[in-house]
């Protein structure tokens, strides 16, 4: 009794689309769907952001460790 069947599953299976009916069902998959793809573009662009930020930064560190220098003698 500590495991569902495949039967039990079918039944609430129907139960839920009985109650929901598959045009919300439907509806919520696509919401879901459009929710998950805008998430995996946010991250991408963030990710594309971090390296844009540390190229600039290590690009304007290496302009600032090079000194140049000319050096005179003493007369």
């Amino acid at each position: 009794m500590g495991s569902f069947s495949i039967w039990h599953w079918l039944i609430v299976l129907v139960i839920i689309l009985l109650v929901f009916g598959t045009k919300k069902l439907r509806n919520l998959g696509s919401d879901l769907g459009g929710a998950v793809k805008g998430f995996k573009e946010g991250i991408k662009e963030g990710e594309k952001s971090v390296t844009d930020d540390k190229a600039s930064a290590q690009g304007a560190s290496q302009q600032a460790r090079t000194i140049d220098v000319e050096a005179k003698e003493k007369s």
